[in-house]
């Protein structure tokens, strides 16, 4: 039977897999752990018609009849980094997706929660960081507020990083991304994290930024390191060029409405291009795109090293020189040409776990919203829809860089009349705070700050501000905002009963002129372009084609390793749900440490919603507030969701929910507030990686099970929908057997199998969290 097998795939391989276009894959590895599943799409390849199609010249041309072979173990972008990062692997070992990973990383950023993460260290028992120069800690986000217990908390985080000796900025010195970034501590190549979920911001200078919840943070300030599952990696491919008026704004927000069935939830992204069309897309831009990651739902968003970010950091090297600057230290010529002459890329032939690819010279300006990243309009539309503005903002390290301010007081500019300046339209507030300071004395210098002063802008501290929820100028019921910000759910800029938009910040800035949604006309269409144009695969026409045949071949094969298999008697059973109890004899079992149980179950408590963000699990307005006692926490938790849900869900229940749930903000109270309601298990169709993290780190067990929740949704499909409900359903996990058994309403019962509980997921839940587990390694004898 091998024999056939490997006849089988050998002549299959000699006839379709032309040397010059071979694509050499490796499957993509499947996660082990319930709460942090690889997706890997099935789904082949779709392409749409393209008025600007490839030519031959795009095509890589063959430039030898014997290619130089592929690595062994080809790897990706993302996983060479990982590498480079990757501690305690065993001799010859290349990481992969799916990889559980101890890492070090290069540098960790905390901000306003850096006081937490002090105390969680040392509730550890660690007496000092470990390592002071991988931390940086910023003051971003709640710094308008100048209560004396925010002003204390403030002193208590400088006094630490002092006594630490802990590089520390202060509170108005701007977005903690922004510094990473400007400052040289987030440098290409390297793995930078921070306790943030925009940490994607620094693959916009070739970084891999990541975020990393709290009690990660206090592991990599007492020991340097902590763990992580390398996600799957999917390749974004840009062809064409950026039309003149689309911005890298307009670019992330149409991939998150366009691809926006959570196509790249919980992925690495790696972007790629020619390099014509990665020219055509400014570092600044990189910034906003890569930043916007996060909403698209990926845990990192990735640019390559190339001439044009060797450019610019050439520029930034040369005036810190010349400048006689601080910064001179981290970004200098010396590192740029180090970074040149060992410049990481893909291997050929590194898998990715699904690429897709966005024309971006079919592009126009868009706008998100309202409420939702993954609904968007073309910037036209809704100008001519008259939707009046109530307040506008240019804010956060999104999109408030001197480039920001530059093409908002363009907009400005362009309307005065008679040598007048042009004012902001009569009952519109227009709020301005730059993601730094440098930023903003830059914006000065070039005269366009003032300019937006004139007009009428409300200026407030360098910080996050509004964009967080916190401070002047939030949305109250009732108001229309848009905002050149990263996020726009409901409640999230101030009263769930606003309607918040996200655009570019020249659209924001002719908004606010013109008091109503509008753009300043900039964008000219290329003609012939009717739609935008995106698709599976990598836009190449040839290479997606024999790609298309490889893919089919693949499953072919499959299927005839299935069926020889099958008849060598070694198929294991499908996990599909049954009415009928496995035999005992036929299960295999999982070994549970001390102290983890081995069955979970309650009764279930359904919240039919899909996309339920941090915001909506635990409010951002309590976020801050770090002495909240453990009965508010529960009598909060998901009240932006839904307010009756403090009196509906009971100690003991099961939550179960729908798609993407923990989707948004790393904050880890969205896991803590669970706990607290004693509530021990949540069950969804999907969890965003950063909740399944701080599950994780706390001890918050969940699983994925999308056929409970279709079940669900099929019962109450005739009933009138309500956010949450109890359904009189029973829910028990068998952890031993990784089984979960569901007793409906009626007295039905059917089973299914879920993933074993890995043992070192185990260790850190049994331990009560990964804060107690790291205290019980420090304090382990050597």
């Amino acid at each position: 039977m091998a024999a056939v097998r490997r006849a089988v795939a050998l002549r299959a391989g000699t006839r379709l897999r032309p040397l010059a276009l071979a694509a050499h894959t490796r499957p993509p590895s499947a996660a082990a752990a319930p709460l942090c599943r690889a997706y890997v799409s099935t789904v082949p390849p779709r392409r749409y018609a393209s008025p600007f199609e490839g030519t031959a010249a795009d095509a890589a041309p063959l430039r030898s009849s014997r290619p130089p072979p592929p690595p062994a173990v080809p790897q990706t972008l993302t996983e060479k980094i990982v590498q480079r990062y990757a501690t305690d692997l065993p001799p010859g070992k290349k990481v992969k997706a799916g990889d559980y990973v101890t890492i070090r990383p290069h540098r960790i950023m905390t901000h306003d929660n850096s006081w937490p993460v002090a105390v969680k260290m040392m509730s550890i028992g660690a007496t000092k960081i470990h390592d002071p120069s991988q931390v940086i800690m910023t003051l971003d986000h709640d710094v308008q507020n100048e209560s004396p217990t925010n002003l204390k908390k403030y002193r208590q985080i400088q006094e630490f990083a002092q006594q630490h000796g802990v590089l520390f900025y202060p509170a108005k010195r701007g977005i903690g991304h922004q510094i990473m970034v400007e400052e040289g501590h987030a440098w290409p190549g390297t793995l930078t994290v921070a306790s943030d979920s925009h940490s994607n911001h620094y693959g916009g200078v070739g970084a891999l930024g990541t975020p990393v919840v709290r009690t990660d943070a206090a592991s990599i300030w007492s020991t340097s390191k902590t763990w992580w599952q390398i996600p799957p990696i999917a390749k974004i491919t840009f062809t064409g060029i950026l039309p003149r008026g689309v911005t890298g704004k307009d670019v992330i927000v149409a991939l998150c409405g366009l691809f926006n069935q959570d196509e790249v939830l919980n992925h690495a992204l790696e972007f790629t291009g020619s390099e014509e069309t990665m020219a055509s897309i400014p570092i600044d831009h990189r910034l906003t795109i890569a930043n916007m990651t996060t909403e698209w739902g990926a845990l990192s968003g990735l640019f390559p090293v190339d001439e044009k970010l060797i450019s610019w950091y050439r520029a930034k090297a040369t005036t810190a020189a010349m400048l006689n600057s601080p910064v001179k230290e981290r970004i200098n010529h010396e590192r740029i040409d180090e970074l040149v002459n060992n410049k990481l890329v893909a291997d050929p032939g590194a898998s990715y776990a699904k690429e897709l690819y966005l024309n971006l010279s079919t592009l126009s300006p868009f706008v998100a919203g309202p409420n939702s990243v993954k609904v968007i309009t073309p910037v036209r539309t809704l100008e001519s829809q008259d939707i009046p503005v109530d307040k506008a903002y240019l804010v956060s390290c999104t999109n408030a860089r001197s480039s920001d301010f530059a093409a908002a007081a363009r907009v400005f500019r362009e309307a005065s009349k008679d040598g007048q300046p042009a004012k902001i339209a009569p009952g519109v507030k227009f709020y301005i705070a730059a993601a730094s300071q440098p930023e903003q004395e830059a914006a000065e210098e070039a005269g366009d700050w003032q300019v937006l002063v004139d007009a009428g802008a409300q200026v407030l501290p360098p910080g996050c501000g509004p964009c967080i929820g916190l401070g002047t100028g939030l949305l109250e019921d009732g108001e229309v905002g848009i905002s050149a910000s990263n996020r726009n759910f409901k409640g999230r800029m101030g009263s769930t009963k606003a309607r918040a938009y996200l655009a570019s910040p020249e659209t924001v800035a002719a908004s606010a002129l013109r008091g109503k949604i509008a753009g300043p006309g900039w964008f000219e269409k290329p003609e012939g372009v009717e739609k935008v144009v995106i698709g599976e695969g990598t836009g190449d026409y040839v290479a997606d084609k024999t790609r298309s045949v490889e893919d089919a071949l693949d499953k072919l094969i499959g299927q005839v390793d299935s069926i020889i298999a099958s008849a060598e008697g070694a198929v294991e059973g499908a996990a599909e749900p049954s009415s009928a109890p496995a035999a005992t004899g036929d299960e295999s079992v999982t070994e549970i440490l001390p102290g983890f149980p081995e069955r979970i179950e309650g009764e279930i408590v359904f919240c039919d919603g899909d996309n339920i963000n941090t915001d909506g699990i635990y409010p951002g307005k309590y976020t801050y507030q770090d002495n909240i006692a453990k009965e508010q926490m529960a009598d909060v938790c998901m009240e932006n969701y839904d307010t009756a849900f403090r009196t509906i869900a009971k100690p003991g229940d099961i939550l179960v929910t729908g798609f993407n749930f923990g989707c948004g903000s790393s904050r880890e109270q969205a896991a803590t507030a669970i706990l607290a309601k004693q509530i021990p298990l949540v069950v969804a169709g999907s969890f965003g990686n950063i909740f399944s993290r701080n599950s994780i780190n706390n001890a918050l067990l969940g699983v994925e099970l999308p056929e409970l929740v279709r079940r669900l949704r099929e019962a109450y499909k005739d009933q009138e929908r309500v956010p949450t409900r109890r359904t009189g359903w029973k829910l028990l996990w068998d952890i031993r057997r990784s089984k979960v058994v569901v007793t409906e309403k009626d007295g039905a019962s059917w089973e299914q199998k879920v993933g074993e509980m890995p043992p070192n997921v185990q260790e850190i839940i049994a331990c009560g969290g990964l804060e107690g587990w790291v205290k019980a390694k420090i304090s382990a004898p050597e």
